[in-house]
């Protein structure tokens, strides 16, 4: 995954996503550096369109109306409070 990001930074930078640039973001952030990635990654990011597939990839968020959040505020029920007392008689009956 360290890949992709150093090519999704290079491509947010709108630098050229080639092997120099990947070697460089990739050794700056202390990652060993394997050329047989890099290579694969460069070569098959020539076939594909960064900005597009980030486009497709994207989903909208969907927000709930204002009534609506309005609403299930109101039905909530309260929880009614426990007593020390009522804890305690439960725990009894585990083990009389």
């Amino acid at each position: 995954m360290d890949y992709i990001y150093a090519a999704l930074l290079l491509h947010n930078a709108k630098k050229e996503i080639n092997e120099n640039n990947l070697k460089s973001v990739i050794s700056a952030v202390g990652i060993a550096v394997d050329d047989a990635k890099i290579k694969g990654l460069v070569a098959t990011l020539k076939e594909i369109n960064i900005s597009e597939a980030i486009e497709k990839a994207s989903m909208p968020v969907a927000s709930a109306p204002v009534e609506a959040a309005a609403e299930k505020k109101e039905e909530v029920e309260e929880v009614p409070e426990v007593t020390e007392e009522a804890a305690a008689e439960g725990l009894g009956s585990l083990f009389g």
